[in-house]
C-alpha cells in the first residue's frame, strides 16, 4: 500500500487509510467496530478522470466525462466490496429535506433517474442499499442504529448544519425505524475546518440564532473585520449531542478537505474547479 501524507489536525486515529483494487478510501475506526454496516468515503484516488477532476471524481454535474465519472463508481463500489447497482444516490441543495429510502429506490441516481429532488439526508432500514451523498468541504454525517438496524446520511454544509440537519436524522429515524438516539452512532466525517472556512456576517449571524451566546466563542472566531472562522465540526457536534447522542457514540474527524487538496476535492482550496468527494453507508 502506497504511503498518503494526510494532515491531520491531532494525532488521533480517527481513520483507517484501505487501499482496494487500486482505490484508496477512508473508514471510521468507530465506525468498524459495528458489523452490520459496510461504509467509506472516498479521496481523489484511484479513478480516472483527469484535469481538474482527477481522479476519483463521483460527480456528473461538474463537467467532467460521463463515461469516466461511471467508472470511478464502479471501481469504488468494487473497492467497498459492494453493488454499484445498490447505490442511492442524493439529490443536495443545501435543505434538510430527508428521503426514507426503500427497496424501490435501488440504483436511483446511478442505473435509472431519481424521482425526487432536493434530498440532502437518507436513512434506511433495507439491507444491500448503498446510501450515498457528495462533498467538497461541507460535512458528511454518518448514523448508525445497530439495535434497529437502521442507517442514515446527511449532507451538512453551513445551511444544513443550521438547520439541524443532524437532529432531524435523528428524529427521523426514532419516528420510522423507533430508533434511540442514545443507540445511535454518529461520525461527522472529513470536511472544512475551522481555519480554513472564512464566512461573513450574514452566516455567522445564522448561528448566533441557534447557539446561547456564551457558545459563540467555541463555534466561531471574530475576526473584528465583519469576517469569521466558522467551525463546522464543532457546530455538528454541539447539535448532535443536544440532541441525545451520547458522546462515547460520537467520532469526529480530524482531517479537512481544505488542507489536504491534493488528496481530497476541496471547494475553497480548487476556488470551485473540482470534482465530488463520496460518502456510503450499507447496511449489511
Amino acid at each position: 500500500m502506497m504511503e498518503y501524507n494526510f494532515k491531520y489536525k491531532n494525532e488521533e486515529e480517527v481513520f483507517v487509510v484501505r487501499e482496494e483494487k487500486g482505490v484508496t478510501f477512508l473508514q471510521f475506526q468507530g465506525l468498524n467496530q459495528c458489523e452490520i454496516i459496510e461504509h467509506g468515503f472516498s479521496t481523489r484516488i484511484g479513478g480516472v478522470s483527469e484535469g481538474i477532476f482527477s481522479s476519483m471524481n463521483l460527480s456528473y454535474t461538474r463537467g467532467d466525462k460521463e463515461d469516466a465519472v461511471t467508472e470511478n463508481f464502479k471501481r469504488f463500489a468494487a473497492a467497498m466490496g459492494v453493488e454499484c447497482e445498490n447505490y442511492v444516490f442524493s439529490d443536495q441543495t443545501h435543505t434538510t429535506n430527508i428521503r426514507v429510502v426503500t427497496e424501490k429506490d435501488r440504483g436511483k441516481g446511478f442505473t435509472k433517474d431519481r424521482d425526487y429532488t432536493d434530498i440532502d439526508g437518507l436513512v434506511t432500514n433495507v439491507k444491500g442499499l448503498v446510501l450515498s451523498t457528495f462533498y467538497a468541504d461541507c460535512v458528511p454525517l454518518y448514523f448508525v442504529d445497530s439495535k434497529r438496524k437502521a442507517i442514515g446520511l446527511a449532507h451538512s454544509g453551513w445551511k444544513g448544519t443550521v438547520g439541524e440537519i443532524g437532529r432531524k436524522i435523528i428524529e427521523t429515524m426514532e419516528k420510522e425505524y423507533g430508533s434511540k438516539a442514545e443507540d445511535i452512532l454518529v461520525a461527522i466525517a472529513p470536511s472544512i475546518c475551522r481555519k480554513c472556512y472564512e464566512v461573513s456576517e450574514d452566516v455567522a449571524s445564522e448561528f448566533m440564532k441557534i447557539f446561547p451566546k456564551e457558545e459563540w466563542v467555541k463555534i466561531m472566531d471574530d475576526k473584528g473585520n465583519g469576517k469569521y472562522q466558522l467551525d463546522l465540526w464543532e457546530s455538528n457536534k454541539k447539535i448532535l449531542l443536544r440532541s441525545g447522542i451520547l458522546k462515547e457514540h460520537l467520532f469526529v474527524t480530524n482531517l479537512c478537505t481544505c488542507c489536504n487538496s491534493e488528496l481530497l476535492f476541496s471547494h475553497r482550496a480548487s476556488q470551485g474547479k473540482r470534482g465530488n468527494l463520496g460518502a456510503f453507508l450499507m447496511l449489511k
